[in-house]
């Protein structure tokens, strides 16, 4: 279960990325409100997956897919590079990600 906590604050952290994009300056309320919601559910969520997950693997992987997911945004929503390298570093930290996973706490 904490995994899928890691991975929806992981999400809500692309939420809240995204959000902080549009808020321009805190005076949209909708973008404002957004980013306040999804801030908040990212670390609840993290918070309860470190209760099981080491702190450090747990943190790699909220940023990891934080990062990610907001690169991606960026590239479908906002007209980003999607450069064959820029692809090409992404995969590499999606398999940092699924190594992390797969290791385990022991590892």
């Amino acid at each position: 279960m904490a995994w899928i906590w890691l991975v929806a604050g992981g999400l809500f952290e692309v939420g809240f990325t995204t959000c902080l994009r549009n808020v321009d300056g805190f005076r949209h309320l909708g973008w404002t409100l957004g980013f306040l919601v999804s801030v908040s559910l990212s670390m609840l969520l993290l918070e309860g997956a470190v209760r099981t997950i080491p702190m450090g693997t747990a943190y790699a992987v909220w940023t990891g897919i934080g990062a990610l997911g907001t690169v991606l945004i960026g590239i479908l929503w906002y007209g980003e590079a999607a450069t064959p390298l820029r692809l090409l570093l992404i995969l590499g930290a999606v398999s940092c990600i699924a190594g992390l996973k797969l290791l385990g706490p022991g590892a």
